[in-house]
């Protein structure tokens, strides 16, 4: 079971999921006002359509991701149903932690899939017939978050604290109270938020200085509350060499936009050089991760998901949305900045619950820029289509996205093989 486990996390490592700059960065990064791909025509236009907002539904990177997804769907319900199964024999211990990383696993599949897609098949069991797959139909968001919701419930239960060094990159509980406040976060109940990250604030920790949360040496520390694993000591575990955004050629996607440079230009504190670096003739380059090439041609960087500066973020959001002027929220929010060594805000500097608001987003944007956060954030409260519409510096081509494009379209080779039993998103 736990190996069967393992092929649930392994599906993240795919380069259409967190295992390369073309897989969930074109959906989570690159539409937003932070990154951009210079290459807009042949191969690379599958990816520079992202930023531009010309993404169709026979988009081959719209379709990969969408099988990788659920490759993790189907593995993650094949160690639940098994291990739940007459089958196979465990201890109630063995089981509960097997499963609940399994529900952990499946619970983010699910809520990247219904932010990029909306309407998707919720599948909750193995498919045991490949014939029986054709016959699956969309499940609106309203039906799929109390699924996430109860599958988070239930890791919550199951998780331990942490692991011994041996198992570290597990799902935790505090993993699954950090996601569960996401989710939260996102369908606007503040309060319901704010129960999960009391839950986790205090357990984790800020780093004291911003790039040691990235460092290669330094992973699964005190900040780094869930991560995709790479080794590029081990063979077919490392981030791939050919999309390190350090190494690669001059259309790599996520390059760091005119808008997101001019930002840190602005705001030059310690997250400046650690996220952003000028390479010389490649030009001004994603830093946060980068690495030397090892002996099985990856590199040995995580890619983090969920860390301690996030939820404080968010947290100081959903105080900020739930009553403005309190001390708490504002003690989060300076928390980040101060590790940073930015300058602290006061409420005279934020003067009422829009300018906290706003606040929070810039913040956000400084610390977990690359991170897969911009465009999910800028689309949860409203800002995407007045952002990227502004043509400021965040996008090559002059963008005009419409509102039907806040969703990307449901792949046509999946519409065509359910015989239309799928129904592509509205605008597509």
């Amino acid at each position: 079971m736990n190996q069967a486990l393992a092929a649930v996390y392994a599906t993240l490592q795919s380069g259409d999921q967190y295992g390369s700059q073309n897989g969930y960065a074109c959906f989570m990064e690159l539409p937003s006002d932070n990154t951009y791909n210079l290459n807009t025509t042949q191969n690379g236009g599958r990816y520079a359509d992202f930023d531009n907002f010309r993404v169709a539904p026979d988009n081959a990177a719209v379709e990969a991701t969408w099988v990788s997804c659920y490759k993790t769907i189907q593995n993650a319900n094949i160690v639940i149903d098994r291990s739940n199964s007459s089958e196979v024999t465990l201890s109630e211990t063995a089981k509960a932690q097997i499963t609940g990383q399994a529900y952990f696993l499946r619970a983010l599949t699910y809520f990247n899939m219904v932010r990029i897609w909306g309407n998707v098949p919720l599948v909750t069991s193995e498919v045991l017939n490949v014939n029986d797959a054709f016959n699956h139909t969309q499940s609106a968001p309203s039906a799929i978050y109390p699924v996430i919701i109860e599958d988070l419930e239930k890791a919550i239960k199951s998780l331990p604290e942490s692991w011994p060094a041996a198992d570290a990159g597990r799902a935790t509980k505090g993993a699954a109270y950090t996601l569960l406040g996401k989710v939260y976060l996102t369908l606007g109940d503040w309060n319901s938020a704010m129960t999960q990250f009391k839950a986790v604030i205090g357990k984790y920790s800020l780093l004291d200085n911003f790039a040691d949360v990235f460092s290669v040496t330094n992973k699964n520390n005190a900040e780094t509350i869930f991560a995709v694993k790479f080794d590029k000591t081990a063979e077919g575990e490392g981030y791939p060499s050919s999309s390190d955004p350090m190494q690669n050629g001059s259309d790599v996607n996520n390059l760091p936009s005119k808008n997101l440079i001019a930002l840190f230009n602005a705001n030059p504190d310690d997250r400046k050089d650690a996220t952003i670096i000028d390479a010389g003739a490649k030009g001004i380059r994603n830093y946060k991760y980068h690495d030397t090439v090892g002996s099985n041609n990856g590199l040995g960087f995580d890619i983090i998901v969920l860390r301690y500066a996030d939820v404080l973020l968010m947290a100081a959001e959903a105080l900020n949305e739930q009553s403005y002027g309190g001390t708490e929220a504002l003690g989060y929010l300076n928390d980040v900045r101060k590790r940073a060594h930015a300058t602290e805000y006061s409420y005279s500097d934020l003067p009422d619950q829009v300018a906290f608001r706003e606040a929070v987003a810039k913040e956000r944007r400084l610390e977990l820029a690359f991170e897969n956060h911009r465009w999910f954030d800028l689309v949860r409260t409203g800002k995407a289509l007045e952002v990227v519409n502004a043509n400021d510096g965040g996008s090559v081509l002059e963008v005009n996205a419409k509102a039907y494009q806040l969703l990307f379209p449901i792949p046509q080779a999946e519409i065509d093989a359910s015989a239309k039993k799928l129904v592509p998103n509205e605008g597509y």
